[in-house]
């Protein structure tokens, strides 16, 4: 099994399974004598006080520990908030410049006391940078345990790929929501996220603030802005939500929303003019900072394996939600 380390490697095709924001906890470490394990998962890259100590020594937003005098290496537990298949982590030493690990290795379990597999071999790290990962195993787990040697600090770690759902224990007579992250659906493609990124759009809940959706530049010619979604599992559309909240100045005047029955393709990796679409909702106005509801309004209830989110011509949506039934045999 052959783990590389490449800064040009890119996971932004995927979620991070470990985000706080969708449920990753860390739930324990050997060691967190100078800063706490619960750092790991927060947003951004971590910053850096010049001046800031507390009484164990510099204060420090990552999770680090002491000097090791004794044999052995340090570690951390993670539950990923979703259970997933993972395609690359992000080791990130920000501003461990003189504290950083020399190398890490991971492992992963499909329970809290499953077996431990090792999906990452010990690997060298860089201080003060992403030490980006690919991860060839492609069973899903549950949780992973992060592991530096022999001691030091980890600014943030994540862990991207693609959520898994066990379909055998679904009720096919259920209504669910077939694009979210926990059901499986993913934003695949969009025609501009400059400010925030289309992954927002199937998180759970309501939006935390207008970071924590999809939004678009200021279009200044014409046309409009798209974004497409495949859902967990085809199915048949009964409900749509389309959720500005958070956007009062910069919500989109209309909308409306395709589908397609492609579960063989991958729209992700084909320009979506080159799809067949359906119309699913018309081009309907939108109000600002507004959670609006469509059912009456939907022209064509499916199956669907895939939708188009369409605004015109640009602006922000904080979350989409697709509710439906399972295409039986899907």
């Amino acid at each position: 099994m052959s783990h590389a380390p490449s800064g040009a490697a890119s996971f932004a095709g995927f979620i991070d399974l470990a985000a706080e924001k969708i449920g990753g906890k860390t739930l324990s470490a050997s060691d967190e004598f100078f800063a706490e394990k619960e750092n790991l998962l927060k947003a951004g890259r971590g910053i850096f006080i010049d001046d800031k100590y507390t009484d164990r020594g510099k204060w420090m937003d990552g999770w680090e520990t002491r000097r090791k005098r004794t044999p052995g290496h340090d570690w951390c537990v993670i539950e990923l908030g979703l259970p997933g298949v993972i395609h690359g982590v992000d080791i990130d030493t920000n501003h461990f410049l003189g504290n950083n690990p020399a190398f890490a290795s991971i492992d992963a379990a499909m329970s809290a006391q499953g077996e431990w597999t090792e999906i990452l071999p010990r690997s060298p790290l860089n201080p003060g940078a992403q030490n980006l990962f690919a991860i060839s195993s492609r069973q899903p787990w549950t949780h992973v345990r992060l592991n530096i040697y022999p001691d030091g600090g980890v600014a943030r770690f994540r862990v991207y790929g693609d959520v898994y759902k066990d379909w055998t224990a679904s009720d096919p007579d259920e209504t669910i929501d077939l694009a979210a992250l926990a059901n499986g659906g993913r934003a695949v493609a969009c025609s501009d996220m400059f400010f925030s990124s289309m992954h927002n759009l199937l998180m759970p809940g309501r939006s935390a603030n207008m970071g924590d959706g999809w939004e678009t530049k200021r279009r200044r010619g014409m046309g409009y802005d798209w974004v497409i979604v495949k859902l967990g599992r085809p199915g048949i559309i009964s409900q749509l939500e389309v959720d500005t909240n958070h956007f009062k100045g910069n919500f989109p005047d209309e909308c409306s929303v395709d589908g397609c029955l492609a579960p063989d393709e991958n729209i992700d990796i084909l320009t979506w003019n080159e799809v067949e679409w359906n119309q699913v909702l018309p081009r309907t106005k939108l109000q600002a900072h507004h959670q609006h509801f469509f059912d009456r309004d939907i022209k064509n209830t499916g199956p669907f394996s895939h939708l188009k989110l369409n605004i015109f011509p640009d602006g922000g949506v904080s979350r989409l939600r697709v509710l439906g039934k399972v295409l039986a045999g899907a």
